[in-house]
């Protein structure tokens, strides 16, 4: 009897202990939460706790737990952000990653861990090619590509001179990087502005003398929002045609309201796609925060999606962070965008397509497909960098 009682004591202790070494899944989201760009965070935080409220509240089958830490778009205050995410929480995964130049400022960081990261919107060109690392994984895209598609989309439309602009940062130049390499007419003019700039007037003046075809430009968050409107103030929409990348979003086109209509964008996913998850997606999204979703809130669903996948090859165990990143790398998911897969170097290889911001029949604005397909299972220029992993 006292062997019986032993026996079974032991066999609980075991299950015990077992249980409680995976007990729940430790997220920790590290985003910019503030300041002008703070929309961007937030549909990245929305967007994840969709997937987890859908998911009722587990990865993998097991309870997901989250611990949420504000960047506020400062290198340093993510460097401390982080430290206490992985010293302090004790994370088995990070999430979020907004912008490029806080990416940058935590690749030390990222590369002294094993933790998995899964970044939903920064996709810096270093980062994707000779700095690549086997812990780090992005669900958006390389920064360049969305751009690529609209160069190549204005060299098939005939467009000859466009002009340029951005915010001068690293994700900013990217994105002209990408639009270089797929647009063959000329640009007679870039222009840069500091990233927390919010009056345009003078380069918009110096836009209309230029007279070029077309302006391409990239101003994310908040600071789209302000370009846009202060674009259509100043007389230029209707005069010179406005193409953007991460621009005209979810939010963000609401704030713009008729300013953005006219505008055309490339993207791998926006609220115009199609699909049955895209369609569900983005039904959901609305219901539950009466908005429009982004394609920032739409990656990091995708985030979600790809870590439960992936907890559920390894039976919702984290505590194996080498498994864990091997599982991200090799397991399929659905995502809202259709098809998706990560390359070589841990980017997404997908599609790209290019939509146009129409007056909807309720009379706001929504995107409509104007070409799908534009880059096909498209990887990015800097995947054969990639030779740390």
């Amino acid at each position: 009897m006292n062997k019986t009682i032993k026996h079974n004591a032991l066999a609980l202790c075991i299950a015990l202990l077992a249980s409680a070494s995976h007990a729940d899944v430790r997220v920790g989201f590290l985003a910019t939460l503030s300041g002008p760009s703070a929309d961007v965070g937030r549909d990245q935080l929305d967007g994840f706790n969709l997937a987890l409220e859908q998911l009722g509240g587990k990865l993998g089958g097991t309870t997901a737990t989250l611990f949420k830490e504000d960047d506020q778009q400062k290198p340093e205050v993510a460097l401390g952000a982080l430290s206490k995410l992985l010293e302090k929480e004790k994370v088995d995964v990070v999430t979020g990653l907004t912008f490029a130049n806080i990416m940058m400022a935590l690749q030390n960081k990222i590369a002294s861990t094993d933790v998995p990261f899964l970044g939903s919107v920064a996709g810096v060109s270093a980062a994707a090619g000779a700095q690549c690392k086997p812990n780090l994984f992005v669900t958006s895209w390389q920064s360049d590509v969305p751009a690529e598609a609209m160069g190549k989309y204005l060299t098939d439309k005939g467009v000859k001179r466009i002009s340029v602009m951005t915010p001068n940062f690293v994700g900013g130049k990217d994105k002209i990087a990408g639009l270089k390499r797929f647009y063959k007419g000329e640009i007679v003019d870039e222009l840069y502005t500091p990233l927390n700039q919010l009056d345009f007037s003078a380069e918009l003046t110096r836009l209309g003398a230029a007279r070029p075809e077309a302006v391409f430009a990239f101003y994310p968050g908040g600071l789209g929002v302000t370009f846009v409107r202060q674009y259509q103030q100043a007389g230029l929409l209707g005069k010179i045609p406005l193409y953007t990348t991460n621009t005209v979003e979810g939010t963000s086109m609401t704030a713009m309201g008729s300013a953005a209509v006219g505008v055309i964008t490339a993207d791998a996913w926006s609220p115009g796609n199609p699909g049955a998850e895209s369609r569900q997606f983005v039904a959901a999204f609305e219901k539950k925060y009466a908005r429009m979703p982004s394609a920032y809130a739409a990656f990091s669903y995708d985030a979600a999606m790809a870590l439960d996948a992936a907890l559920a090859k390894l039976k919702g165990d984290a505590s194996n962070r080498k498994a864990l990143t091997k599982a991200i790398a090799t397991t399929p998911f659905k995502s809202v965008r259709g098809a998706f897969r990560f390359g070589a170097n841990n980017f997404p290889v997908q599609n790209y397509h290019v939509f146009e911001v129409a007056k909807g029949a309720a009379g706001k604005p929504e995107f409509r497909l104007l070409a799908e397909n534009v880059l096909q299972s498209h990887a990015d220029a800097y995947a054969s960098q990639c030779i740390a992993k």
